[in-house]
Parts: C-alpha cells; sequence; structure tokens
C-alpha cells in the first residue's frame, strides 16, 4: 500500500469503525494477528471490535476526531479528539450523563493493506475527572 492509501484506510477505520460502530470495518482493515499495544486492549480483529463496542457502551455518541496526522512508509501517527457523554455503566459505575473532551495519541503500522500494529495513548485520567468518576476526595468536616 501506498502512503495515501494507509492515510485513507486509517481515516475509513476511524470514521466507520469508532464513530458509526460498522464492526465489518475491521475484518477488512486489521489483521487477525494484529498486536496492541494499548493497555488494557485485546490483540486482533476481536480485540479491535471488543473496544469499539465498549466505548460505545459507555457513550452513546462517542465520536473520534482526526486533528493532526502525519504518515512515512507503512506507520500513520495521528491525534484525535474523544468526545461523548457517559450514558452508560464505566467500569461497574453508573452513568454520570457527564460529557468529555481528551486527547488520544495513536500509531499504526500496516502490512499488506492491513493494520498489524497499534499503539494509542488515550487521556484516561482526563476522561474519568471529567466524568465525576475520579478526584479529589474531599475535605473533612468539622463537627
Amino acid at each position: 500500500m501506498t502512503i495515501e492509501q494507509n492515510i485513507a484506510a486509517t481515516r475509513r477505520f476511524i470514521d466507520e469503525g469508532f464513530n458509526k460502530g460498522n464492526l465489518d470495518v475491521c475484518d477488512e482493515l486489521v489483521s487477525p494477528d494484529a498486536v496492541e499495544n494499548q493497555r488494557g486492549s485485546k490483540p486482533g480483529i476481536e480485540g479491535v471490535k471488543d473496544t469499539i463496542r465498549t466505548l460505545r457502551s459507555w457513550f452513546s455518541d462517542f465520536e473520534l476526531t482526526i486533528v493532526d496526522l502525519i504518515a512515512s512508509d507503512d506507520t500513520v501517527w495521528f491525534r484525535n479528539r474523544a468526545t461523548g457523554v457517559n450514558t452508560g455503566e464505566v467500569m461497574g459505575r453508573p452513568a454520570t450523563g457527564r460529557s468529555f473532551d481528551i486527547t488520544v495519541m495513536d500509531i499504526v503500522r500496516f502490512a499488506d493493506g492491513k493494520m498489524v500494529e497499534h499503539w494509542g495513548v488515550p487521556d484516561q485520567l482526563g476522561m474519568l475527572i471529567q466524568l465525576g468518576l475520579f478526584g479529589r476526595p474531599e475535605p473533612a468536616v468539622a463537627v
């Protein structure tokens, strides 16, 4: 694949997979043996599908917007803006109804037209704080 084809595949993967919830795009664009280097995510096509399902169950309006993207040879680096409103249970905690807006850094490597390796660094702490699921303890009240 050319650099332009890798960029087009990346954009399609984000738009159709993550933003529209079309899991079939994973079968087309992800290698069955894809290596996942993001903590907590599983490898391969089913791992990617699981990530998409999870995010879309936590946030019914989940959206990734590619803000910056650069590519060289077989690798695409991109910075995303992730947004959504918490409408589903997150890590055993009930939905808060709060929104979040974070940065996600991603790197994807391609081989033979498929994504074969992914590195992702989402601002998970920022998301949890914005959702009210993690914060400073309340100060003790004097009685």
